[in-house]
């Protein structure tokens, strides 16, 4: 079975990082290709030929050449440590649809980026890339941060119970079957600050707090059952407090290489804003993310 990576590059030090991720991954995983993208803004073309409008046909060549070029040059290089095929695409365009629809007509399994881009400045105000185009694609996707070193071996995989987050958990083992999977679950008990307000004492907080752990608990074996990942592969942990302070904490600790989030289905309301502990995790997280969705 032929699986397809592709690896998007701004020719950035992060965009790098993610396509030896991504040689590393398709060397891997038997009959895996992948491909190496180079999006040319159209909207730079745009500027040069209103700047530069005798020279704009000459320049634009030499910019597509320059960019083949050298995404020739990083398949090579990647070539000679990788044994896997690697092919090599440049395309105009707005990045963000342009990378979506190529991920749809090459029928991507996994989309692979880097976490930040060249533009590291803008992207802290208006978002990053990776984080923008989560909002348009479908497609697992593979936020690197970390320079490609081992496989990754400890994944930690916060679970909400959900089939998005079964879906991603089991989408990552594909690709890493040899992996350890940390399942944290962060339970908190609804209106726990109103009761305080209200001046309940420590220890009826605390058996709420003890009743919503064996909730999770329970739910946790039914959520088992849906995953591929072989029960020896498994670690099971709860922890009370606020999931986005406690996943990050979680993976600092365990020495997690990799974080897995499960991806709600696209809405009219998931384009406008990515969900609140999945965009947090992507800005503050130490390790590369793992992003899937139920719907495919």
């Amino acid at each position: 079975m032929t699986r397809t990576l592709l690896a998007a590059t701004d020719f950035s030090a992060p965009a790098r990082h993610a396509l030896e991720r991504a040689a590393q991954l398709a060397q891997a995983t038997p009959g895996a290709r992948l491909t190496l993208a180079h999006i040319v803004s159209a909207g730079a073309l745009d500027a040069l030929r209103r700047l530069r409008p005798a020279d704009a046909d000459r320049m634009q060549a030499t910019l597509l050449s320059h960019a083949e070029q050298q995404l020739a040059d990083l398949a090579a290089k990647l070539a000679a440590r990788h044994d896997c095929p690697i092919d090599t695409l440049v395309a105009t365009g707005n990045p963000l649809n342009a990378l979506a629809e190529l991920a749809d007509t090459r029928n991507a399994d996994l989309l692979v980026m880097g976490a930040r881009g060249a533009h590291f400045v803008r992207e802290l105000l208006v978002g990053s890339t990776t984080e923008r185009l989560l909002r348009k694609t479908r497609r697992p996707l593979l936020a690197v941060k970390q320079r490609a070193q081992a496989p990754y071996r400890r994944v930690l995989a916060p679970v909400d119970f959900s089939d998005h987050c079964a879906a991603a958990i089991n989408a990552a083992h594909g690709w890493l079957p040899d992996a350890e999977f940390v399942l944290l679950h962060v339970f908190a008990v609804e209106l726990e600050s109103t009761f305080r307000l209200a001046g309940l004492d420590d220890d009826t907080i605390h058996a709420y707090r003890a009743q919503a752990r064996d909730a999770a608990i329970a739910a946790m074996d039914g959520f088992v059952g849906k995953l591929n990942v072989p029960a020896d592969h498994l670690t099971r942990q709860f922890v009370h407090g606020a999931a986005t302070l406690r996943i990050v904490e979680h993976e600092q600790s365990l020495d997690a290489d990799l974080i897995v989030m499960g991806k709600r289905g696209q809405s009219v309301m998931e384009e406008l804003l990515l969900g609140s502990v999945t965009k947090y995790v992507l800005a503050h997280a130490s390790c590369d993310v793992f992003i899937a969705s139920h719907i495919q």
